[in-house]
């Protein structure tokens, strides 16, 4: 795995011109301030309808019974798809000629925890929620809507294209076997991000962040889930085969790091490494990478490394929610996105892992034929880990663990929570 690649001046990108930010930057896990009050409230949830069955002959009923609409509305999160000037979305377009599917497209996801309060109400009652198709990560609200029975098992006799294209890693997921419900939209990996001109030296070890040197200059994430699970592995332990006992030793590591910590961020960390106040923070893969593109750190460029211990993998999903009233056009949009072409439209704007590693050759392509700083941005996005993980990259990643809901959760919850909260 490398560092983050030094890119050319943003004026040149290729019409990357208007203000950006990453998806990942506006992202409050449900423990971040609020969050976690949003959590509990969720906690004592129950769906008031029937859990569709998984069964093949279930599932090829229901399917046999959907008709195509010519109709779509998608949820996504801001900023998360190829954008040409304020509304206009290529791929998306395409698709629509293609299919003749009319989609009405919304930026609706400004995070999972309320997104789900959103819905919730619907889905619970059985009814249309609004939107057909949404795009969800991995993780505690991932399990809530599927546990809840707020999902349409997916025909997977029409995802041809994901089938085909998606990289090994993405076709059976802990979280989801068998891809059930989800298939993945993008991804990212959550390590340590900072700027070499402070700290010195290089970060190779989430250990590295308990050096006094670095006192007042260090930024963890305040949420539930990216936070314990990096910090069980700073000790060495599995998140997927952690124990209570384990969580208490993982969070007595955190309490000690606190006198040296500047703060625990939900959002604003990436501002705080661009401008010196931090200098080493945990981080996310795009946001550094981004960060990177805009040329505005202070000093050298900002690095992004998996700890040698391990980092964590995160997906973001697509679901077709319960009550959809076009499903087959959500099937097809979702197998769309998975030919290299289109799915090297969306890596080359948004930044961040595409699951179809077929996508790089044809950024490699477009490489080739581009000039001047076109060109030198996409040899980037096709070389860069954040978008193109090697198998070795892979290896050093998990998805941590994600707390069932009931007991684990409160535990988890009440181990984890003071640390940041207080």
């Amino acid at each position: 795995m490398s560092d983050s690649p030094q890119l050319p001046d943003p004026a040149l990108w290729r019409g990357m011109t208007s203000s950006r930010f990453s998806r990942r930057s506006v992202l409050g896990l449900a423990g971040a301030a609020g969050g976690a009050a949003l959590l509990s409230a969720c906690g004592g949830i129950q769906a008031q309808g029937k859990k569709a069955s998984t069964s093949k002959s279930a599932v090829d009923k229901y399917w046999a019974a959907q008709k195509p609409t010519g109709e779509l509305v998608w949820a996504n999160w801001p900023l998360y798809i190829d954008t040409k000037g304020k509304a206009d979305h290529p791929s998306l377009d395409q698709f629509m000629k293609k299919s003749g599917v009319k989609v009405t497209y919304q930026e609706a996801v400004q995070d999972n925890g309320p997104f789900f309060a959103k819905v919730q109400p619907s889905l619970s009652a059985g009814q249309y929620c609004g939107y057909d198709l949404a795009v969800i990560s991995s993780g505690i609200f991932f399990n809530k809507f599927k546990d809840l029975g707020f999902l349409v098992p997916l025909d997977q006799s029409r995802l041809t294209n994901f089938h085909k294209y998606a990289g090994t890693k993405y076709q059976n997921e802990s979280f989801d076997p068998g891809n059930v419900f989800s298939i993945p939209w993008q991804a990212g990996f959550t390590g340590i991000g900072y700027n070499p001109k402070y700290t010195g030296k290089k970060i190779t070890s989430w250990q590295d962040l308990n050096d006094p040197k670095l006192k007042g200059h260090i930024g963890l994430f305040a949420n539930n889930e990216d936070l314990p699970n990096c910090a069980l592995l700073a000790i060495g332990v599995d998140p997927l085969k952690s124990t209570e006992s384990d969580w208490r030793k993982a969070a007595k590591w955190l309490d000690d790091m606190k006198p040296l910590v500047r703060n625990f961020y939900s959002q604003n960390y990436i501002q705080g490494l661009a401008t010196g106040d931090l200098w080493a923070s945990m981080a996310w893969s795009g946001d550094i990478f981004q960060q990177n593109l805009s040329g505005k750190a202070i000093g050298q460029e900002l690095k992004f490394v998996i700890p040698e211990e391990g980092g964590l993998l995160w997906t973001d999903n697509f679901l077709i929610l319960k009550g959809a009233k076009n499903p087959v056009s959500a099937m097809e949009l979702m197998d769309f996105y998975y030919q290299p072409k289109i799915a090297a439209e969306v890596t080359e704007w948004v930044n961040y892992i595409s699951p179809g590693p077929d996508a790089r050759a044809v950024v490699e392509k477009d490489a080739a034929a581009a000039k001047g700083g076109d060109k030198k941005y996409l040899d980037q996005i096709a070389r860069s880990f954040a978008t193109f993980p090697d198998e070795a990259t892979y290896a050093k990643t998990t998805i941590g663990l994600t707390p069932k809901e009931g007991k684990q959760l409160d535990t988890w919850n009440s181990i984890f929570e003071p640390v940041y909260q207080s």
